[in-house]
């Protein structure tokens, strides 16, 4: 198993933080993503607030990636696993929220996965430089104003 480590850190409270990792559709705002495919998706919330079984389909480039939410704890952890995906397969990742000393939130994205042999020696590295990527983008939108 391959592994990566993300940590970034918001200005924003947890609650700011959690809306946008709930909320499927604001991903590509803050993220590595190019898009939301809505056809290959299911069970999204209307509201923003994915619920777990969720399958959040994310399209970057050509390649169409699915992530299933499997476990929810309020404005404190949001654990998915790999629905469909060609490059990799037993992924599974979780994003740990706490209260960062003198106000804001530590985010911590780490995740485990496998793949094969050929595809091992490109994944390690790009996978902990993506995954930080996206820590690093919900970090900094977070601490934006929300649209009125």
């Amino acid at each position: 198993m391959l592994s990566y480590s993300a940590h970034a850190t918001s200005a924003a409270p947890p609650a700011a933080v959690w809306r946008l990792l709930l909320d499927a559709r604001t991903w590509p705002a803050w993220s590595a993503v190019d898009g939301l495919d809505l056809q290959r998706s299911s069970g999204l919330d209307p509201d923003g607030r994915d619920p777990v079984g969720a399958v959040r389909a994310f399209r970057t480039g050509k390649i169409v990636t699915g992530e299933r939410l499997t476990g929810l704890v309020e404005e404190r952890q949001l654990t998915y696993d790999d629905a469909f995906n060609k490059a990799i397969h037993d992924y599974r990742a979780v994003i740990d929220l706490t209260p960062a000393a003198g106000g804001g939130t530590a985010i911590h994205w780490h995740g485990t996965y496998a793949t094969g042999p050929l595809m091992r020696l490109v994944m390690g590295p790009v996978m902990s430089r993506v995954m930080q990527r996206m820590a690093d983008g919900l970090a900094a939108y977070a601490e934006q104003p929300a649209p009125a």
